[in-house]
């Protein structure tokens, strides 16, 4: 059976994406189930349906996608962070407040930390304590600790 997890260990963002691309293509220009008459269609006659298996693959390489997409957006706020950049700033970027935008940080960092454990890389408290102070608080805001 095909995992997101499988899938995710054998490819990369842009590999997932091609392969994704490519089954979802197939799915668009073959003709449905239920249609009966192939030959009236004005689609690809050469597409064939997706099997089982491939349907499957296309949903876990879109969870696949998602998953490495956020994982890389994250890592390019710690560098918007690292530039001097605001938490304004980086808000504005994703299209959200400065606040959605650091409250999604803290959550992955908090996910970085608990995925410390075998199997798995993760952060120790030094890695976590570094990302927190790198984050900081979002200009003009008060945290609760």
């Amino acid at each position: 059976m095909i995992t997101a997890e499988d899938l995710e260990r054998q490819h990369t963002l842009l590999t997932a994406a091609a392969r994704y691309d490519a089954l979802r293509t197939r799915e668009a220009l073959a003709p449905s189930a239920e249609e009966d008459d192939f030959e009236s269609l004005s689609i690809d006659q050469g597409a064939k349906p997706l099997a089982r298996e491939e349907a499957l693959e296309l949903l876990a390489l879109g969870e696949v996608i998602a998953r490495k997409a956020s994982y890389g957006r994250q890592l390019t706020v710690r560098s918007a962070r690292r530039a001097g950049a605001s938490w304004s700033q980086i808000g504005a970027a994703l299209g959200t407040t400065k606040q959605a935008a650091w409250e999604a940080h803290q959550r992955w960092i908090d996910e970085q930390a608990r995925h410390q454990s075998a199997g798995h890389w993760g952060w120790d408290g030094d890695e976590v304590a570094a990302a927190r102070a790198l984050a900081g608080e979002p200009e003009g805001q008060e945290t609760a600790e």
